[in-house]
């Protein structure tokens, strides 16, 4: 998928796009995208204390509050991207919030299992091993937005649990 127009300029996302809609304020997660220098770096960094709070639910509310949100980053990621000309703008961050979220939801608790789930989830999001840059490439639309980033959210979720159950967390 395209992040750019032609020209290779991202048009303007700006904060009067972020309140045209409701749908870029979700999936610009109200004015974290717009940070200049790595906004996908912050909405991960929002996501961790919404998975702090998820890991106090039990497991099955949890399970279905990252769903719900799933299927809602769907949409609000869907329209944003239509909205703004680009597949996934530098600037749509919902998928890296709800990522990880979920990761921090469903690790071990502590500081150890925060730190090494944001760092590893960054790393899969940005670095993306297959099937993560394939799916970023080829799945269209607010799915396809939304489903790279929960592939690198299972991926670096996978590697906090094997390492908290070798004992390394």
């Amino acid at each position: 998928m395209s992040t750019a127009g032609s020209t290779g300029v991202l048009p303007p996302v700006d904060a009067a796009f972020l309140v045209s809609h409701p749908a870029p304020l979700v999936a610009l997660v109200g004015g974290a995208g717009l940070f200049p220098y790595g906004p996908g770096t912050l909405g991960a960094l929002v996501g961790i204390p919404l998975g702090l709070a998820l890991q106090m639910a039990p497991a099955v509310v949890a399970l279905a509050l990252v769903a719900a949100a799933f299927a809602f980053g769907v949409w609000a990621c869907g329209v944003t991207a239509m909205r703004s000309g680009v597949h996934d703008h530098p600037a749509i961050v919902f998928d890296e919030t709800w990522a990880m979220a979920a990761v921090i939801a469903f690790s071990p608790p502590g500081l150890r299992a925060v730190v090494v789930g944001f760092l590893a989830f960054r790393f899969f999001d940005i670095v993306k091993p297959w099937p993560i840059g394939h799916i970023d490439q080829n799945v269209a639309a607010g799915f396809g937005i939304m489903l790279d980033d929960a592939v690198a959210a299972v991926f670096a979720l996978a590697l906090v649990v094997g390492l908290s159950r070798l004992g390394w967390l």
